[in-house]
């Protein structure tokens, strides 16, 4: 193991020099040498039902218009692509690449790649009809509100038995920060970071801001973002995975705790992973909000993708919510697959993705995850919303998105890049936190 590290490490150095000796003896590019956009008819990329959209590939090659080039392409419905390829050329710089239209409202996809200056190049370009008028498949259950309220209310009756560990790494003079395991339900433990900000005044007080996790079972790290702005700050890991063990052994209990863990239980809505996952991330702004140091005013929660599902989830449970932020948020729309339609992650129904596998009969899955479809959640919100999401994005698709989106009747606000895919642009955090403090009470 130590000769491969060490062989490994030797490539490493050889590449870096060389790319060093390059730069000195030929300059350092600026510009990539083939460059492409990709830009459909309609610059915001929205079209009415039955319009034909065009997508335009531009194509330059140290500069020079490319021709001649093959461009291959497949479009159709997003996350149901044919399997068969179409192919056009380019011709002084562009390709035009026909996507057709759409009879009802929803989302079409054009995957494309073409050789050029001696690698390939591909891209994933998603284009909307009437976004506005798509509504989810999913029903919400007589007894939805009366369910999770209970189920709340239960978990609410747990103490937090909370356990503390100083973070020296991430306190300083202006923050201090500790690992913090907490107790949400009668068998079930989060850990998260808390930083809050130092402050000479006993008197002062801020507030709250909880960013529940993505997908998965990765490590969590503590962050001054929010403590900078002047907020308390907790970034939690659902799992209960220690976070204090080294990266063996955590990832030997990660494995343990969490692989497949968005089909566990599903046979019951009692069962089911998410129950005690949902319950507990509102039960973490419990906690926050039983801070001394909170203002009692202002409590937000906002996280991206499982986050950005957990996000809708606790501000729609708990009535300290004061403002909902979710980034491309998961678990929207879950049986969109069961009508042709690209669904919301884990993709249920679905072969393209290996967690969405469903391991029970048809009706029992759905009869468990109309309790857990995040648009049912989003009905229930009464609190500001601010929004953001991309169409380039094969994890949550933006369809599954609009259908969350459109079910919020709260006061709410978009930020839409469609070039972005499961990842935000800087410009819509920054937005984000204008809005935060427009709607701080």
């Amino acid at each position: 193991m130590k000769k491969t590290t060490a062989i490994w490490l030797l490539a490493i150095t050889a590449a870096t020099a060389q790319a060093q000796q390059f730069q000195q003896e030929y300059g350092n590019a600026r510009k990539p040498y083939v460059e492409t956009m990709a830009t459909p008819s309609r610059g915001d990329s929205h079209y009415s039902l039955g319009e034909p959209a065009t997508l335009r590939v531009v194509a330059r090659q140290g500069g020079v218009p490319l021709s001649g080039a093959v461009l291959r392409y497949k479009v159709g419905p997003e996350m149901l692509l044919p399997e068969v390829w179409d192919s056009v050329s380019f011709v002084g710089g562009e390709a035009l690449v026909p996507m057709g239209t759409m009879g009802e409202p929803g989302f079409l996809a054009c995957q494309y790649e073409f050789e050029a200056g001696g690698k390939r190049h591909a891209d994933l370009v998603k284009v909307a009809f009437a976004p506005e008028q798509i509504e989810s498949f999913t029903t919400m259950p007589p007894d939805f509100e009366a369910f999770w309220r209970q189920a709340f209310e239960e978990a609410r009756k747990v103490p937090f038995e909370a356990e503390y560990f100083d973070v020296a790494e991430a306190t300083n003079e202006q923050f201090i920060t500790q690992l913090v395991r907490l107790r949400v339900g009668r068998k079930k433990w989060m850990q998260g970071y808390l930083t809050r900000p130092r402050t000479s005044d006993p008197a002062q007080r801020f507030p709250v801001v909880l960013c529940p996790p993505g997908a998965g079972s990765q490590r969590i790290f503590p962050s001054d973002y929010y403590p900078r702005q002047g907020c308390i700050y907790m970034k939690i890991e659902i799992h209960d995975n220690d976070q204090r063990l080294p990266d063996e052994a955590y990832n030997e209990q990660r494995q343990r705790n969490s692989d497949g863990y968005m089909r566990r239980g599903m046979a019951s809505r009692d069962t089911y992973y998410y129950k005690d996952v949902y319950v507990g991330c509102a039960r973490v702004l419990d906690f926050l909000c039983s801070l001394p140091q909170w203002d009692g005013k202002n409590a937000m929660v906002t996280g991206g993708s499982q986050g950005g599902a957990l996000t809708i989830v606790t501000a729609a449970l708990n009535d300290k919510a004061t403002l909902c932020a979710p980034f491309y948020p998961a678990l929207c729309d879950l049986t969109g697959f069961l009508h042709n339609r690209a669904g919301g992650w884990p993709k249920f129904f679905t072969s393209s993705y290996k967690d969405g596998r469903v391991d029970l009969p048809q009706e029992q899955a759905v009869a468990t995850l109309q309790y857990f479809d995040v648009v049912n959640f989003a009905r229930m919100l009464r609190v500001p919303t601010f929004m953001s999401w991309g169409y380039s994005d094969d994890t949550c698709s933006p369809t599954s998105v609009w259908a969350a989106w459109n079910a919020i009747s709260a006061p709410k606000r978009k930020d839409i890049t469609p070039t972005s895919g499961h990842w935000r642009f800087p410009s819509s955090q920054e937005k984000m936190m204008v809005w935060m403090r427009e709607n701080l009470k």
